[in-house]
């Protein structure tokens, strides 16, 4: 269960690091309001999974999801590049994650 509520943690922390482009340096309300929501939800539930998880294995997990969501929906939204050296070190910090999971 903490690791289920860790990746819907790394998923909010994506849903504020994309919020901010829409946010436009704070000056919109709505995705203000959205973001900064995210942002409190993303932290609260990463602080759930730390009673449980390795502190370094949960906050890395958490950067980890948030990272490769943030690059894959800035490409999709964005217009960001795919390159070939992006999409390696994205399923590197996948193989990461998968590690750190398997070794706790």
């Amino acid at each position: 269960m903490n690791w289920a509520i860790l990746v819907v943690a790394g998923l909010f922390e994506v849903g504020w690091a994309i919020g901010l482009k829409y946010t436009q340096g704070f000056s919109r309300f709505w995705p203000t309001v959205w973001t900064v929501l995210s942002m409190i939800v993303s932290l609260g539930l990463l602080g759930l999974a730390m009673k449980a998880l390795p502190v370094g294995t949960a906050y890395s997990v958490w950067v980890g999801v948030g990272a490769i969501g943030t690059i894959i929906l800035g490409i999709v939204l964005f217009g960001e590049p795919a390159s070939a050296g992006r999409l390696i070190s994205v399923a590197l910090i996948l193989a990461g994650i998968v590690g750190l999971k398997l070794s706790t």
